[in-house]
């Protein structure tokens, strides 16, 4: 007997096949039957009417960081009402484990540095998660049996260093002995189930301390050390990040990246690949690594969004402005001070320069003030200012935008919610986005999901882009999206009978409604422990979401199943290799 039958659904099967009408029956968490509809004679528990909705499989997330998230939000919300059913952590060389077992310090590092670096509230990562493992193993045991989505994991080089070197980790080099235990511990991991190393070399990260997280502090041979080691395992990947993911790569950045995966023999994906036809020049420096890495034996995968995710500023607290080269110093004072240097025209204009310059790379795009959308304020002086473009303000006020903006920012406390406007939001750069999805190696993807709680929402990303798919732009048909969000990261990340809807693949499955299909609007939410905010949007048109056979998620309310599986590499994933 099947356990549930979908009857008359439109199949969008994950493979970029035509779609058709089918029913599908589920039994013990797999599919059991694809079948034109109406043919189906095995008896089912519970059947449901399908008729005008399309059936696809659950959605590959490959780039989370819900490693903290799923201790109190076993559902990955709102990702899984998005229809998403396996997500990848672990990413960009941070992770809650290893933790040295006689070092308590070191998870309070951890949990500084993740609220530094990832945008997670430290309340929430000290009151919803209860840090009691060592091994990476011992982690990924206590996520096993109580999670609603399927969940794999890399180990992040960060945790490595710092269980190995302890504080010698952020600005030390290891001895041979100290690195040959940092790949001992690595392949412990990976024995265990994590799906390879994550790393970054990235000068935008740094620990709750100000100082360059510990991976950045890691020499090429460190590097190359590590990838050999993921080579030595089934089922495992690296996943990296250098500061000229942001940008442009420089030629030492690619060289590192194509011995990296040469030397592992696997794939190595970074994010994320901004495509801006204002910076032409961009994306074919970026795939030049891809296509060195093809010649070495190696293979490297660009992640890149199919939307355009908006992320809020603030001049109160730290945010990508941070980032920008010279505003660091100044962001960071005590708020009197940092209003007055703000309100100073010459520190003002030399940091508008700064901002201009070369060296701010991809965050040149947040120096045009004047496109700046006043969020939420605080004080009497700026009422009736939410919604409106600093630009507007500032012309009727005689100001440029950025002092317009300063002193709207000043009034609030600095605590005033910013949203720049995108500046690639023009016909040519979504003309370069579907031209660039057809490279081998670009993959959609990116989301964050996980991090940057309060000021990006990126996890709704697979229905908005559907539904432009459908109603919008309409750059690829539906068919093809599918693919592009389930059965291409699934083969990424070699998952196992996983990211198509066949007969024996895990019944994981999407449910939607091709008229209304779509992302609600973004909206500040205050239920991470202890009354943390973060971004929040509701999916429209999700019927259903199903993960190994179970209902997880009815019209975007989660059921309470925790149906998911913590996904192990060599169990749950075979080996893609490049050689």
């Amino acid at each position: 007997m099947l356990d549930h039958l979908i009857t008359g659904a439109t199949v969008v099967d994950g493979t970029g096949a035509p779609a058709f009408t089918a029913d599908v029956g589920i039994r013990e968490g797999r599919i059991a039957v694809v079948a034109e509809p109406g043919t189906t004679t095995e008896r089912a528990r519970t059947t449901q009417d399908a008729t005008g909705l399309v059936l696809a499989p659950g959605f590959v997330d490959p780039h989370t960081h819900y490693d903290a998230q799923l201790f109190w939000d076993p559902y990955a919300t709102p990702s899984m009402n998005h229809g998403v059913t396996t997500v990848a952590g672990g990413n960009c060389g941070f992770t809650l484990a290893p933790l040295h077992p006689d070092r308590p310090e070191d998870a309070d590092y951890t949990r500084r540095m993740m609220s530094k670096v990832e945008g997670m509230a430290l309340k929430a990562l000290e009151e919803g998660v209860d840090w009691t493992w060592s091994s990476f193993a011992e982690y990924l045991d206590a996520l096993d049996g109580r999670i609603a989505v399927n969940a794999g994991f890399m180990v992040g080089h960060c945790a490595l260093r710092r269980y190995v070197m302890g504080a010698d980790a952020v600005g030390g080099q290891p001895t041979p002995e100290q690195l040959a235990r940092m790949v001992a511990l690595l392949k412990e991991a990976m024995e265990a189930g994590a799906w390879g190393l994550s790393t970054t070399q990235s000068s935008t990260h740094s620990d709750g301390d100000g100082a360059p997280v510990a991976s950045r502090h890691a020499g090429p041979d460190e590097l190359i050390a590590l990838s050999r080691a993921v080579g030595e395992h089934e089922g495992t990947q690296i996943e990296a990040i250098l500061a000229g993911c942001l940008d442009q790569f420089s030629d030492d950045e690619i060289e590192l990246f194509v011995e990296m995966t040469a030397a592992a023999g696997r794939p190595l994906n970074w994010n994320v690949l901004t495509i801006d036809a204002s910076v032409p020049e961009r994306v074919p420096r970026q795939l030049t690594a891809s296509e060195r890495a093809r010649k070495s034996g190696g293979r490297i995968v660009a992640l890149t969004m199919p939307i355009l995710t908006p992320m809020n500023m603030s001049l109160g607290t730290f945010c990508a402005l941070n980032l920008i080269p010279g505003w660091g110093e100044i962001l960071a004072l005590p708020v009197p001070e940092r209003i007055a240097k703000l309100r100073d025209p010459d520190v003002r204009a030399g940091m508008l320069r700064r901002a201009d310059s070369r060296e701010a790379g991809v965050f040149r795009r947040l120096a045009h003030f004047g496109r700046y959308v006043i969020g939420d304020t605080y004080s009497r002086e700026n009422e009736g200012l939410t919604g409106r473009v600093v630009g507007d303000i500032a012309a009727e006020r005689g100001q440029d935008p950025f002092q317009c903006l300063v002193e709207i920012c000043a009034n609030d406390d600095l605590r005033t919610v910013l949203w720049p406007m995108p500046s690639d939001n023009d016909p040519a750069s979504w003309a370069l986005r579907r031209e660039t999805w057809d490279h081998e190696d670009v993959l959609l993807g990116g989301s964050d999901a996980g991090a940057h709680l309060d000021r990006m929402c990126g996890a709704p990303y697979t229905t908005r882009f559907l539904g432009d798919c459908l109603r919008g732009r309409k750059l690829v048909p539906l068919e093809r999206a599918v693919k592009m969000l389930t059965d291409d990261p699934a083969r990424l990340f070699g998952l196992r009978e996983r990211g198509r809807i066949t007969e024996g693949y895990h019944a994981d499955l999407v449910l939607f409604d091709p008229e209304r299909i779509d992302a609600g609007p973004a909206t500040l939410v205050h239920d991470l422990p202890g009354g943390s905010p973060r971004l929040d949007s509701r999916a429209v048109g999700i019927v259903s979401v199903r993960v190994n056979g179970v209902e997880t998620v009815r019209d975007d309310r989660v059921t309470g199943a925790i149906p998911g599986r913590v996904l192990r590499s060599g169990r749950d994933t075979r080996t893609v290799s490049t050689r």
